[in-house]
């Protein structure tokens, strides 16, 4: 087997529709979809596209660390007490266990993601 995962960014397999806890929805009705790519160390580690449309949802990290690389749109993260952020197609970030704060999608957004439990 393979220690290689090539990641299609147009993936051919349909997308899980992602359910946000209702009081985690700060403004609008955005929805979210996934598509799972890899996972490793018994899922500890997954890997795949997710897409957001406009809204704002709080985000919770708890204790997982997720690299993030926009592949379309622009977001604004801003850390609970912190600064805001906008990133846009092309702009990669991390959030690390513990973040907690606002993501507010102003354009619809595909990324890929890294997200390591």
């Amino acid at each position: 087997m393979s220690q290689i995962v090539s990641l299609s960014t147009a993936p051919a397999a349909e997308p899980l529709d992602v359910v946000v806890a209702p009081d985690r929805i700060l403004d609008g009705a955005p929805t979210f979809r996934r598509w799972e790519l890899d996972s490793a160390r018994d899922g500890q580690v997954r890997t795949g596209i997710f897409s957001g449309s406009e809204g704002s949802n709080a985000s919770i990290k708890g204790e997982t660390f997720e690299f993030c690389h926009l592949l379309e749109g622009e977001v604004e993260i801003t850390e609970t007490g912190g600064e805001t952020h906008t990133y846009r197609a092309g702009d990669s970030f991390l959030l690390k266990p513990g973040f907690t704060g606002v993501w507010k999608t102003l354009k619809p957004y595909r990324k890929i993601y890294v997200a390591v439990a």
